[in-house]
C-alpha cells in the first residue's frame, strides 16, 4: 500500500474506530429488529408492544412481535469517471475514495456485511461482501489506485449494474460529483439510497481565468477561449439546470443525500446527515 493511501486509511480508521463517534457502534442506526407478526395479547406482554389500531378493529388486544434483524448489506458505489480528476485543494476522486474509507470501516465496525463496487463507462470492480478490516483497506487502495482520465460517466448504465447486481435489499451509497443525467427511481424502489454529492468549491463558483486552452477530463477534447463572465454565468446555469433536477429527484423518490466539498472534513457532515 503507498503511502498516501496508507496515511488516508490509518486517519480514517482512527477516527471510525476512535472516540470521535462517543457511544456510538456506527454511522449506521437501527433497532436491530424487525416486524414479524401479530398476535394476541398475552399476559405479561410488553403492552408498548400493543397495536391500538388492529386492538380496535379486531375488538381484542394484539401485539406486534418482533424478530432480531440480521446484519446489514452495505454497498458503496463510485462514478470515478473523467469529470472527478479536479480539485483545487484536493482532487475529487481522492476524497471519494476516502469516503469509501470512512463507510467501509463504519460498516465492518457495526459487524454489517461492506461490499464495494466502481463504475466509469463500464464496471471496473465489484468485491465480494466481507467484515474484515482488510477488506475495507483493499478497496480504499482501488479506489485510490483507479485513474479516471478518459473515462466518461454512463449513469444509467451505473444504475442498471448496480440493479441488475445488488439483489438483496441494502443501504446503498452512491458517490458522485453528479453532473449528468441520471434516474435512480428504480434504485430507490429497491433499495435504502443515500447519495453523497462530491463538489470542488470552484466548480460551483469559478473566477475569470482570461484566455486559455482547457482539455476535458472524460473525453480527451479541447477547449480554447476566453473564460469571461459571460461564459462563467452560462456554465453557473447549466450546473444550477443539472442539480436542480437532481435534488427534485431525491426528494420525490425518498433518497437521502449530503453535499460534500474536497475543503472540508467529510466524517462529522456525513455523521449528522446519517442521524
Amino acid at each position: 500500500m503507498k503511502k498516501r493511501v496508507k496515511k488516508i486509511v490509518l486517519r480514517t480508521k482512527k477516527q471510525v474506530f476512535g472516540d470521535m463517534l462517543g457511544n456510538n457502534s456506527s454511522l449506521y442506526h437501527g433497532e436491530g429488529f424487525e416486524f414479524s407478526e401479530l398476535r394476541e395479547y398475552i399476559y405479561g406482554d410488553d403492552i408498548r408492544k400493543i397495536d391500538w389500531k388492529t386492538t380496535a378493529k379486531l375488538g381484542k388486544p394484539h401485539v406486534k412481535v418482533y424478530r432480531e434483524e440480521r446484519e446489514l448489506n452495505v454497498v458503496v458505489s463510485t462514478m470515478l469517471n473523467g469529470s472527478t480528476y479536479f480539485g483545487t485543494v484536493r482532487q475529487k476522486n481522492d476524497y471519494m475514495a476516502e469516503l469509501v474509507a470512512i463507510l467501509g470501516f463504519s460498516a465492518v465496525r457495526n459487524k454489517d456485511l461492506f461490499t464495494y463496487i466502481n463504475f466509469a463507462d463500464k464496471l471496473y470492480h465489484h468485491s465480494r461482501a466481507s467484515k474484515k478490516l482488510f477488506a475495507v483497506n483493499k478497496e480504499t487502495e482501488h479506489a485510490f489506485e483507479f485513474d479516471p482520465l478518459g473515462k466518461e460517466g454512463d449513469f444509467r448504465g451505473w444504475s442498471d449494474t448496480l440493479y441488475q447486481r445488488v439483489r438483496k435489499k441494502s443501504l446503498l451509497f452512491l458517490i458522485s460529483d453528479f453532473v449528468g443525467d441520471i434516474d435512480l427511481r428504480l434504485l430507490s424502489r429497491k433499495h435504502d439510497v443515500f447519495a453523497l454529492v462530491v463538489r470542488d468549491r470552484f466548480e460551483e463558483n469559478p473566477s475569470e481565468l482570461g484566455y486559455l486552452r482547457l482539455i476535458d477530463t472524460e473525453n480527451g477534447f479541447g477547449y480554447e477561449g476566453d473564460i469571461n463572465s459571460s461564459v462563467i454565468k452560462s456554465y453557473q446555469k447549466a450546473l444550477k439546470e443539472n442539480d436542480h433536477r437532481l435534488y427534485k429527484q431525491f426528494r420525490e423518490n425518498g433518497i437521502r443525500h449530503v453535499k460534500l466539498f474536497t475543503d472540508e472534513d467529510p466524517m462529522i457532515k456525513i455523521m449528522q446527515r446519517m442521524r
